[in-house]
C-alpha cells in the first residue's frame, strides 16, 4: 500500500458532535493545503456549502475505501464501512496520491507530525 502525501497538509480535526456538525459550513473555500478530518464518520453532505470538495473515506486502519472527487454543494456521500472522512479542496485528492487501497494512518498516531488545529 502507498501512503498518501501528508506533506504540507494543514488539518483541522473534528472530534466531537458540534465540530462535525458545523464542518466546513460558513467557509468560502479551502486553501490548497487545507484538510478537514472528521473522526467517527461514515457520511457527509455539502448542503449550504459554497464550494466543491474531494471526500476520502477510510477505515479504522487508515486504508482508503473510496473517494468522491469534486463533490458539488447540495450533495451527499457515504461509505458503509468507513470510520473517518477527510475533506480536501476539490481536485486535490488524486494529485496528493490518494487512491483506493492506499493508507492514511489514523491521525491519533500522527498528530504531532501534522500541522493541525483540533476542534
Amino acid at each position: 500500500m502507498n501512503s498518501l502525501s501528508q506533506e504540507n497538509l494543514q488539518l483541522t480535526v473534528a472530534r466531537n458532535f458540534w465540530s462535525r456538525a458545523i464542518g466546513l459550513l460558513g467557509r468560502q473555500s479551502l486553501a490548497p493545503n487545507d484538510g478537514f478530518l472528521i473522526l467517527g464518520c461514515r457520511s457527509v453532505h455539502t448542503h449550504f456549502m459554497r464550494f466543491s470538495i474531494d471526500v476520502v473515506f477510510f477505515d479504522s486502519r487508515g486504508v482508503v475505501l473510496s473517494i468522491v472527487e469534486k463533490m458539488d454543494p447540495w450533495c451527499m456521500a457515504g461509505e458503509k464501512l468507513a470510520r473517518h472522512v477527510l475533506e480536501l479542496p476539490s481536485g486535490t485528492a488524486v494529485p496528493r496520491g490518494i487512491r483506493v487501497g492506499s493508507s492514511f494512518l489514523p491521525v491519533q498516531l500522527h498528530l504531532p507530525t501534522l500541522n493541525r488545529s483540533v476542534l
